[in-house]
């Protein structure tokens, strides 16, 4: 088919201002590793949230699209690429995977250019660079399939590739969205003892049990710290994932973990928002990290991780508990604020032609 003229996009055109859907304009051909998708679900991650908020500060890209996490079909290529083809069921990512880095698209909105980068999926067309699509079988679960771009990849190769947590090791989880609960679910896999949950909302933490949390820690009604040191015992625990990027939550995990713990951080804080250690302990063994996106590598994780989907070793299904349409974005984004939202809020675009 060829590409369409205008779609539906849900856009960031004021900082800490609700996002505008609206009409926007393709290009009318594709460049060079350039791929065209028409997305059916996207995930909405924590770093859309940050975006929108400024977490980085100053956003010189406005206006500009969002989203890193979605599923969809291929509908055409642009010249050179050569990794996936029309028709091919896949995930869209935002870590690089294989195939060429394409130019970002020249959308057009009120007659001025539209920024996406390599990547946007809140929008029911994507023109995305072929590193950033990754083909799955054409019977995959498309509703699933989103969860790889980003909540499962990052989750699970925190564990794998940051963390690098071992069998019988503790591991406290600071944080149980849609991130966390994958982490939780990769910790459980691997034989961790005990897998702790920290949250703000007891529905997060319900579902953080559901996917393999041995002890659960709602952070607003509890001390999490004594309740951390009272489960773990004296010695600290082994390593704390912290998802949150608020200061004093990193910290408290610095303290807490064992001499040679480590601390692996998924969340960023606000720019201008530092951490304050003492760190003589890093020169003993003590850790402290920052994962990017769990170091993972989508052409090679993703099938893994599907596998074990296929075979029920995993849950995902389970962690889909809001689906709403393109026109419902900021109504999305306000529950995952809240903690309505219990795991992962995907847009279900809608199947025009």
């Amino acid at each position: 088919m060829a590409i369409p003229r205008t779609m539906k996009a849900a856009i960031l055109v004021e900082q800490r201002k609700p996002l505008v859907v609206d009409e926007v304009e393709l290009p009318q051909s594709l460049d060079v590793g350039q791929v065209l998708v028409k997305v059916h679900f996207s995930g909405i991650c924590g770093s859309q949230l940050g975006e929108i908020d400024g977490a980085k500060g100053e956003d010189k890209f406005l206006p500009h699209l969002l989203g890193h996490e979605a599923s969809g079909t291929v509908v055409e290529t642009g010249p050179g690429v050569k990794h996936v083809k029309g028709g091919d069921a896949v995930v869209l990512h935002w870590r690089k995977g294989l195939g060429i880095e394409g130019a970002p698209p020249a959308y057009r909105w009120q007659g001025r250019k539209l920024n996406a980068g390599w990547i946007a999926t809140f929008n029911e067309y994507a023109i995305v660079a072929e590193n950033r699509v990754t083909a799955i079988p054409a019977d995959s679960d498309l509703e699933v399939a989103a969860l790889f771009g980003c909540a499962v990849t990052t989750g699970f190769g925190v564990v794998e590739n940051n963390a690098k947590v071992r069998i019988g090791e503790s591991v406290v989880v600071f944080g149980a969205g849609g991130v966390g609960l994958n982490i939780v679910q990769a910790a459980a896999l691997v034989g961790a003892y005990p897998v702790i949950a920290v949250d703000l909302f007891d529905n997060r933490l319900a579902l953080a049990k559901e996917v393999g949390a041995t002890h659960l820690i709602n952070a607003g009604s509890q001390d999490a710290r004594a309740e951390i040191e009272r489960i773990a015992g004296a010695q600290g625990v082994d390593v704390f994932i912290d998802n949150t990027g608020q200061p004093a939550i990193i910290e408290l995990g610095y303290q807490l973990t064992k001499p040679q713990g480590r601390v692996t951080l998924v969340g960023v804080p606000r720019k201008g928002n530092n951490i304050n250690i003492y760190s003589l302990p890093l020169h003993f063994g003590k850790g402290l990290f920052g994962s990017h996106g769990g170091e993972a590598v989508p052409n090679e994780d993703i099938p893994r991780y599907q596998n074990l989907f296929r075979a029920g070793r995993i849950k995902l299904r389970e962690l889909l508990t809001e689906r709403l349409p393109l026109a419902q974005v900021n109504t999305a984004i306000d529950n995952m604020r809240s903690g309505k939202t219990s795991g992962r809020c995907l847009i279900q675009m809608d199947r025009r032609a």
